[in-house]
């Protein structure tokens, strides 16, 4: 028989949605920052086709965090979720932006070796890379969140249980 435990009840945990709602603005943040790295970096616009503008790019990041976020629920859906999701969620995320960015410049300029080149040139220049990045992050971030046990601070006085 186990004695009770002296710090009283487990808390539940952080809540899936909330745990979602976080993940989902820290990949958002982390992607931005880390493009935006990547283009000073290399003193270039992540998507460089003149006359282009910024419907592409701007739905490739919308489908993107789309993606991130769908796939993460399905992980954080289960009360213990799996730090194995983590690689998927990234894959998938970067994947999604890939395929909306290509439609995107697809659609803007009717060429299909355009899109093609643009979203190759997204793999080769490293934003695909700061996006895959960016997704494990936050992923990983979301379900510690949803796994861990933490429970608000209390001071001495707030504690019912004691004597």
């Amino acid at each position: 028989m186990s004695s009770p435990n002296p710090r009283g009840p487990e808390s539940a945990g952080v809540s899936a949605v909330l745990a979602l709602v976080l993940a989902a603005i820290s990949f958002f943040a982390l992607a931005v920052f880390g493009l935006g790295a990547v283009s000073v970096a290399t003193d270039s616009d992540i998507i460089s086709v003149p006359g282009l503008g910024q419907v592409p790019g701007a739905a490739g990041m919308l489908v993107a965090v789309v993606v991130f976020a769908l796939t993460l629920w399905f992980a954080l859906r289960r009360s213990n979720p799996s730090f194995l999701a983590v690689p998927g969620i990234a894959i998938a995320t970067a994947l999604g932006h890939l395929v909306a960015v290509w439609i995107g410049v697809a659609t803007a300029r009717g060429d299909l070796i355009v899109a093609t080149a643009v979203a190759g040139d997204l793999v080769t220049g490293g934003p695909s890379a700061v996006l895959v990045l960016a997704a494990a992050i936050a992923a990983w971030g979301g379900i510690a969140l949803r796994r861990t046990r933490a429970q608000h601070p209390q001071w001495p006085w707030e504690r019912d249980d004691e004597e």
